[in-house]
């Protein structure tokens, strides 16, 4: 991606021309993390695996670009360097694992190139998409409510200690070893209320961060992010910064996600990412997600992952 915010933002329409309007993002990583047997019980959720079974992160994004996608995002939405230093770990080793989870990725794609390569042309039966293109490696960017592993991203309640400074330091140096890891893009995730966003947006500037950006937000009706804060207010957070490339909506209702871009559209000129859950919702006293009896996945009978422009 290019080394100026209007440079990355025109390298960004490229690429999804190149990916002809649409680009398909990667899929659930901790669902398929337990589909492959790891344990993901714990506060670092699927950033366990970057202690534990490195493997399995990198078989998934494998799996996922043989699938076709073209955007996958790294295992680093819970690692967090204070996550990590509760588990025992120094700074320094924190921050060995926030790069690792980009290295994982990167190494992923060039696998996968390297398979497209050498991939005859006459194999039969494959279902696997063995096709040279553009790749993007995200790094994955979760909210001050991640790390608290007590289901706040769904809600948006930090506190009234939590102010806009306290969030540009708890993020500051994450943001900054996660860039200098060598990503494409920073995947802002799950952004619950304005102020995180104000202060992902600042930092950006303030750390002159180089690489291009997305700020997606979650929703629970369609017309609030989840702290009860505007949706559109959020959104021209995300559209007036430069270093943003693109908006959009996350973990968030299939149902809600049609309206949702009728109000980005409303504010944003930026390519929009969606990429909902399946209708469920967190419980953070059980730390799973409960099934709706109405809005199930397999009533809806979708989940998609894109980004496109409009």
């Amino acid at each position: 991606m290019g080394s100026s915010s209007k440079t990355a933002s025109l390298s960004m329409r490229e690429f999804l021309r190149q990916a002809g309007g649409v680009a398909v993002i990667d899929g659930g990583l901790a669902t398929e993390l337990e589909r492959h047997g790891a344990d993901l019980n714990d506060p670092l959720w699927s950033a366990k695996c970057l202690l534990t079974s490195s493997h399995l992160i990198r078989q998934v994004h494998l799996d996922y670009l043989e699938a076709g996608a073209d955007i996958i995002i790294t295992a680093s939405y819970q690692a967090t360097i204070q996550g990590f230093e509760a588990k025992g770990f120094t700074t320094e080793e924190s921050e060995t694992l926030l790069r690792k989870s980009v290295e994982i990725a990167r190494e992923a794609r060039d696998i996968y190139n390297k398979k497209c390569s050498e991939k005859s042309c006459n194999d039969s039966g494959d279902v696997r998409i063995m096709k040279q293109r553009p790749i993007i490696v995200a790094a994955s960017v979760g909210s001050y409510g991640a790390y608290l592993a007590d289901g706040s991203e769904y809600s948006g309640d930090y506190g009234e200690a939590m102010t806009l400074r306290a969030l540009k330091e708890f993020h500051r140096r994450r943001v900054q070893v996660l860039t200098e890891a060598g990503p494409d893009l920073l995947a802002f995730e799950t952004i619950p209320n304005k102020l995180e966003a104000q202060a992902f947006a600042e930092l950006l500037d303030e750390e002159d961060i180089k690489l291009p950006a997305w700020f997606c937000f979650n929703s629970k009706d369609g017309i609030n992010v989840v702290s009860g804060d505007s949706f559109l207010e959020c959104a021209l957070v995300a559209e007036s910064c430069e270093k943003v490339v693109a908006v959009g909506i996350n973990c968030t209702p299939p149902r809600f996600i049609h309206g949702l871009i009728a109000i980005i559209k409303k504010v944003a000129t930026k390519p929009i990412a969606i990429y909902p859950n399946s209708g469920e919702s967190y419980d953070p006293d059980r730390k799973e997600w409960v099934v709706s009896s109405i809005y199930s996945c397999k009533t809806l009978g979708y989940q998609m992952k894109i980004l496109f422009h409009m």
